[in-house]
C-alpha cells in the first residue's frame, strides 16, 4: 500500500478538483446545489451526482472512479447522512484515496454535531440500528470507522456559521488548495522536461541544436505531432542551406 509521502511525490493528473458527497434530500436542493454553484462560479471543476439512488441501491463504479479522480473531496454531513448505504461507501473511498493518494478532504457539518457523528448518536445511532440488520458485522464497523475518522478532521459547521460564510470560506480554501497543487506540479513537470532535454542533447550531434517548449499536459485533448507528456521538441540544423 502507498504511503501519503510517495503518493505526493507521483504526477497528479486529475478529472476532476472537487467531489461533493451528500445525502439528496437532505441539501441536494440547498446547500449543496449553492456550494456547486459557487465553486462553478470560480472555474472550479466539481463533480455532483444527479442520480437518487433508491434504498438497497448499489453505488456504481463510476462513482467511486469519480473520487479517485478528485483533488478534493468535500462531505457535506447532515441529519439523515448515514442512512444511506451509498454515502457511506463513498465515505470510505473517499478516506482511502485520503490515506493512498493523499487526497484533500474537507467536512462540512449542516445542521449536525461533529460530536454525534464521531459516537453516532441521536440520528446516525437510528440509522446504524437498522444497518445492523440488514449488513454484515464487519462492514458497519468499517462504516462507523469512516464516519469516527472523518467527523475528527477540520471543518465547518453550520450551526456556527451562517450558509453564505460557510460557502465563501469553503471556496476559497478550494482554491488555495488546487493553486498549491498546481504549483508543485509545474514545478515536478518544469524538473523533469529538463531531464529529459539534457538526455536528448547528449544523443545528438553538435551541430543540431535543441529547443524545448513545455508546459502541463492536456486531459483528453488530441496529441499534437510530436507532441509527448506535454514537450514539444524542435531540431534545428545550426548550417545554413545551400
Amino acid at each position: 500500500m502507498a504511503s501519503s509521502s510517495s503518493a505526493a511525490a507521483e504526477p497528479r493528473l486529475t478529472k476532476y478538483d472537487v467531489f461533493l458527497s451528500f445525502r439528496g434530500e437532505d441539501t441536494r436542493n440547498n446547500f449543496t446545489d449553492h456550494l456547486y454553484s459557487a465553486l462553478s462560479g470560480k472555474q472550479i471543476g466539481a463533480y455532483m451526482d444527479k442520480v437518487n439512488l433508491k434504498q438497497g441501491s448499489e453505488i456504481s463504479p463510476e462513482l467511486l472512479k469519480a473520487i479517485e479522480e478528485s483533488e478534493i473531496s468535500i462531505i457535506i454531513f447532515s441529519k439523515n447522512y448515514a442512512s444511506s448505504s451509498w454515502c457511506l461507501e463513498e465515505l470510505v473511498h473517499i478516506l482511502k484515496c485520503k490515506k493512498e493518494k493523499a487526497r484533500i478532504v474537507l467536512p462540512i457539518f449542516v445542521e449536525i454535531d461533529p460530536s454525534h457523528i464521531r459516537k453516532q448518536e441521536e440520528s446516525y445511532y437510528e440509522a446504524f440500528v437498522g444497518h445492523e440488520k440488514r449488513f454484515e458485522m464487519e462492514k458497519v464497523r468499517e462504516w462507523r470507522r469512516a464516519l469516527t475518522e472523518a467527523a475528527g478532521l477540520s471543518g465547518w459547521v453550520s450551526r456556527n456559521m451562517s450558509e453564505s460564510k460557510i460557502i465563501e470560506e469553503v471556496v476559497q480554501r478550494v482554491k488555495r488548495e488546487l493553486d498549491t497543487i498546481n504549483s508543485k506540479r509545474s514545478d515536478n513537470f518544469s524538473g523533469l522536461v529538463g531531464k529529459h532535454l539534457e538526455k536528448i542533447k547528449s544523443f545528438v550531434k553538435p551541430t543540431v541544436h535543441v529547443e524545448g517548449i513545455w508546459g502541463m499536459p492536456v486531459i483528453k485533448k488530441k496529441t499534437p505531432v510530436g507532441f509527448k507528456s506535454g514537450v514539444q521538441l524542435k531540431f534545428c540544423n545550426n548550417k545554413s542551406s545551400p
